[in-house]
């Protein structure tokens, strides 16, 4: 039984390792960059349908040290191609590089890639007589390269598009927060969409992510019973389609009505309809009570709850009728380079990539977003406003900026690393302490 890896975030693997031992009852390893498991066709089916935290659920092919492009496709030629692709069907080669020591000393990843796929081609050419096509958008095989210092990994993808990418989300906005990280800000948070977790509110939901991700995990809906996966069109898996329609069904099956309450706002009309319509899409829309209020001001939607925002900056933070410009921009350094790979025994993953393995972020500078201007007043005003009337109230805030608690005068309880794309965060939290001064968590800080 082969060992599936699924690449995560950084600072998500032991979430992503408890959520896959949930799924799985095989072992689980947590690694940097994802989590291994084994698992058969039938495990990657349901770890794509159900996965909250992973980026994507990988196939490995075959693995072996290369010196250069030629070591390559020696490795690739190694697979027997005819069992996962017919001529008549298309294909993919995405390329991943770490960074720093670890990573490759190939000139080239475009030619690494193009290596890899002329290898399955004169594969299929000599067992078939004919080559596949390349599809570089929607391919029926795509195939993920890991390349480290000496080592490399071949991979194929059973995933196709990014989990992130759940099927519901149209409207945007500036810079939207991964579903697959609002999820891991969630299980952070120990949130689990159960009753006795009680009401949870986003007062800065911009387009509606963490709210939405709350919501289907408050029904019961499957994060990825919207849309469509690679596997359903590999030939391995083709025998397995009835046991992939009885998990459909029975994730459709389960689902019902909230078990706790989802509070979400914006300060912005234009955020808080593009969250509406998105939640519609999501099928969670009877399930939150959008309003559209500034965050300085709104009173708590309940006594008590979790309240976990991905804070905002520039047209967002002002109060209605200030008409301030701007837009919601990443902090300094935050580039292309979403997903990290980091197969055992490659170390750190992520970084240059030749293809469909990495997302793209907005680019800003790290002073748009904390200690200064209109950010040191927003953030000032949003801990007074919490003194003052969320006493009982958790609250988390994911932040780039570590001396974020000393600007809004809160002592955090806890730090959770977590890296937002190439940028590392901290998911903050703060227990809200009725009649609390300015140092309102009573417990002392800890690295989590």
């Amino acid at each position: 039984m082969p060992a599936l890896f699924l690449p995560c975030a950084g600072g998500v693997e032991a979430l992503l390792a408890e959520e896959v031992q949930r799924l799985s009852a095989a072992p689980v390893q947590a690694s940097r960059g994802g989590v291994w498991v084994e698992g058969d066709e039938r495990a990657a089916m349901r770890l794509n349908l159900e996965s909250r935290l992973a980026q994507r659920v990988l196939w490995p092919l075959v693995d072996g040290p290369y010196r250069d492009e030629h070591d390559l496709y020696a490795l690739a030629r190694r697979v027997p191609w005819e069992r996962w692709i017919t001529p008549e069907q298309t294909l993919r080669v995405d390329v991943t590089a770490g960074r720093g020591k670890f990573g490759s000393p190939l000139q080239s990843l475009n030619f690494a890639a193009l290596r890899i796929k002329d290898a399955v081609c004169d594969s299929l050419r000599e067992t078939a007589g004919a080559r596949p096509s390349v599809d570089t958008r929607h391919p029926d095989l795509p195939i993920a390269l890991f390349v480290g210092p000496e080592h490399a990994t071949l991979y194929v993808d059973t995933s196709g598009e990014a989990l992130f990418k759940r099927g519901w989300r149209e409207d945007k906005g500036e810079a939207p927060l991964k579903e697959t990280l609002a999820a891991a800000m969630l299980a952070a948070a120990g949130w689990q969409g159960r009753a006795e977790d009680g009401p949870l509110f986003d007062p800065c939901c911009g387009a509606g992510t963490i709210a939405i991700e709350a919501a289907q995990m408050a029904c019961g809906i499957a994060p990825g019973s919207l849309r469509r996966f690679a596997f359903e069109r590999m030939l391995p898996f083709k025998p397995f389609a009835a046991h992939w329609r009885e998990l459909q069904s029975a994730a459709r099956a389960r689902v019902h009505a909230p078990a706790a309450p989802i509070f979400a706002g914006d300060v912005s009309f234009r955020m808080t309809d593009f969250a509406s319509r998105n939640a519609e899409r999501a099928g969670v829309r009877q399930a939150i009570e959008f309003k559209t209020a500034d965050a300085l001001q709104r009173p708590p939607p309940a006594p008590r709850g979790t309240l976990i925002m991905n804070p905002p900056y520039g047209e967002r933070i002002a109060p209605k009728g200030r008409g301030a410009g701007g837009e919601r921009i990443a902090p300094k350094g935050h580039g292309a380079g979403g997903e990290r790979i980091a197969p055992k025994g490659h170390g750190a993953g992520g970084g240059q990539g030749a293809g469909g393995l990495r997302g793209a972020h907005s680019v800003g500078s790290r002073e748009d977003f904390a200690g200064g201007g209109s950010s040191a007043e927003f953030f000032g005003g949003l801990a007074t406003h919490w003194k003052r009337q969320y006493a009982g109230w958790t609250a988390w805030l994911l932040s780039p900026d570590m001396k974020l608690p000393s600007l809004m005068r809160l002592k955090e309880s806890r730090r959770v690393p977590l890296w937002n794309g190439g940028i590392e965060c901290r998911l903050l939290r703060f227990d809200m302490v009725a009649g609390a001064g300015p140092g309102a968590a009573a417990a002392a800080p800890a690295e989590a």
